[in-house]
C-alpha cells in the first residue's frame, strides 16, 4: 500500500493516477509492494533528518528509509516540496515533472538502483525518464 503523507501544507494531484503508476513501476521491476509512505514536507525538516540520520549538513530533495524485505518494497520516501520547486526551475521542467522524478527515484533506489558513480546516475536517469513517459 502506498500512502501519501503531508508534515507541510500541499496538495497532491492526479492522486489515484499517480499511485497506479508507482505501483505499476514495482510490478515491471519485478517487485511486489509493500508498505511505502512518501512524506512531503519542507527544507527544514528534511535538513533535520539528514543532520540526524546521514549526517549531512545539506539541502536534499529527496531521502528515503529502505525496509525492503527481498522483493517486498517497502520504505519510508521524504520529499521537499521547496527544493523540488527550486530543482524545476534550475532543471526548466514543470512542478509536477520535477515531483514525479524524484518520487519515482525513491522506488528505484528501493528496487536496486543506485545513484553514487557517473554511470550509476546515467543509468538511473534513463529509468527515470523511461518509466515518466509511461505516465
Amino acid at each position: 500500500m502506498i500512502q501519501l503523507n503531508n508534515q507541510i501544507d500541499f496538495t497532491f494531484i492526479e492522486q489515484q493516477k499517480v499511485l497506479s503508476w508507482i505501483s505499476s513501476v514495482i510490478i515491471e521491476e519485478g517487485f511486489t509492494e509493500g508498505e511505502i509512505n512518501y512524506i512531503f514536507c519542507s527544507d527544514e525538516y528534511l535538513l533535520d533528518i539528514n543532520l540526524k540520520h546521514l549526517n549531512h549538513d545539506t539541502y536534499t530533495d529527496v531521502i528515503s528509509f529502505d525496509y525492503s524485505l527481498n522483493k517486498l518494497i517497502s520504505g519510508d520516501i521524504y520529499i521537499s516540496i521547496e527544493r523540488v520547486e527550486d530543482n524545476a526551475q534550475i532543471f526548466n521542467v514543470s512542478f509536477q515533472n520535477e515531483l514525479l522524478r524524484v518520487m519515482i527515484h525513491g522506488i528505484l533506489h528501493y528496487c536496486g538502483y543506485k545513484d553514487k558513480t557517473d554511470q550509476d546516475r546515467k543509468t538511473m536517469r534513463s529509468k527515470e525518464d523511461y518509466y515518466l513517459s509511461k505516465l
